[in-house]
């Protein structure tokens, strides 16, 4: 497998032995192989010229902050499109797990133990998408739409309409999981711990989808499930565990959420998540249709969103333009890997 700049790096010692420069050729490998980078590049030029101040470290640190949560779902979302599936209740499994988790907390006032509640009941959301999506074999988008309301319909039954809110004697150690910064170097630069699980995650994502045989797996499934099928591939075990993943993601991300707001509300938490995640990977060049994807790319289709998001909001933008925004910024990401095509 080809490390990340290889190509490029290839070109530019062939240029410096004399060999003749092929600027189209290295124009076209920017634009493919390395658009989110080129993306990620721009959008930042133009957040520093709106904003000289946009590079200080409490900003930079506060996109991640703003989007690890969505960012740790966009993860699992990466693997569900890569092999060529949607997953249309990442929000609603998000808010279900987090009303539950602080329910537990404040019954056990124990933090670990809720986080474990956590991981379970994402890792048992993810198998009972992935069991209906094999065993049933019901299209994810149907699966999912499915869950993205009965999940929905659960957690605001549960709520009665009332938020689900952590006790005062388990306030102050549940929200330092979220809220507390790790000091890092001598003179002090702070990194938020929401920031450290973002990266965390990201980093054990492409191992899994680049050093493994699972995520050769699941590149094959999303790119030819017949085929991979034929060649020994145990496509709906692969695609089960896709969704225990992805579904497990969710679950540290609910906690994540319980941590940082301290109180969910059954109706609105975790609203549109799914749809950040989808643009997140779409963004980051991850292939819409399966069989490609960039875990890379999805992290920094993140970050490209937070700074559409701060960037809009510097330059005095209604916010009820920013979704409108995104929608554009899909489109144009889908056109671009058709016209790849």
């Amino acid at each position: 497998m080809k490390l990340p700049f290889d190509r490029v790096k290839g070109f530019a010692i062939k240029t410096f032995k004399g060999g003749k420069p092929d600027i189209p050729s290295l124009w076209r490998i920017i634009t493919t192989e390395y658009s989110h980078w080129l993306s990620f590049l721009v959008l930042l030029v133009v957040a520093v010229i709106v904003s000289p101040s946009f590079l200080a470290w409490g900003n930079l640190s506060n996109q991640f902050v703003q989007g690890a949560i969505v960012g740790i779902c966009a993860m699992g979302m990466s693997l569900v499109i890569s092999a060529g599936m949607i997953d249309l209740s990442v929000g609603s499994a998000v808010a279900l797990i987090s009303g539950l988790g602080i329910s537990v907390l404040n019954s056990t006032e124990s933090v670990l133990l809720c986080l474990l509640f956590c991981l379970g009941a994402g890792l048992m959301v993810g198998l009972i998408n992935g069991i209906l999506v094999t065993k049933g074999r019901i299209a994810p988008f149907i699966v999912t739409l499915a869950a993205m309301s009965a999940w929905r319909s659960v957690i605001n039954q549960l709520g009665q309409g009332g938020p689900f809110t952590v006790s005062r004697a388990m306030y102050d150690s549940y929200r330092a999981v979220a809220a507390d910064r790790h000091w890092l170097i001598p003179d002090r630069l702070d990194i938020p711990n929401l920031m450290l699980f973002f990266v965390i995650i990201t980093v054990i994502t492409m191992i899994l989808m680049s050093k493994t045989k699972f995520g050769t797996y699941v590149y094959a499934i999303g790119s030819n499930q017949q085929a991979a099928r034929l060649s020994g591939i145990p496509v709906d075990r692969v695609k089960t565990l896709i969704f225990v993943y992805a579904g497990t993601l969710y679950g540290l991300a609910a906690f994540l959420l319980g941590s940082r707001l301290t109180a969910i509300q059954a109706a609105s938490a975790g609203t549109a998540y799914e749809m950040d995640a989808i643009a997140a990977v779409a963004i980051g060049g991850t292939s819409m249709a399966g069989g490609k994807g960039k875990i890379m790319g999805t992290f920094l289709g993140v970050l490209m969103l937070r700074i559409i998001s701060t960037v809009l909001i510097m330059a005095r933008v209604p916010p009820f333009l920013n979704g409108l925004v995104q929608g554009i910024i899909i489109i144009i990401a889908v056109l671009a890997q058709n016209r790849r095509k």
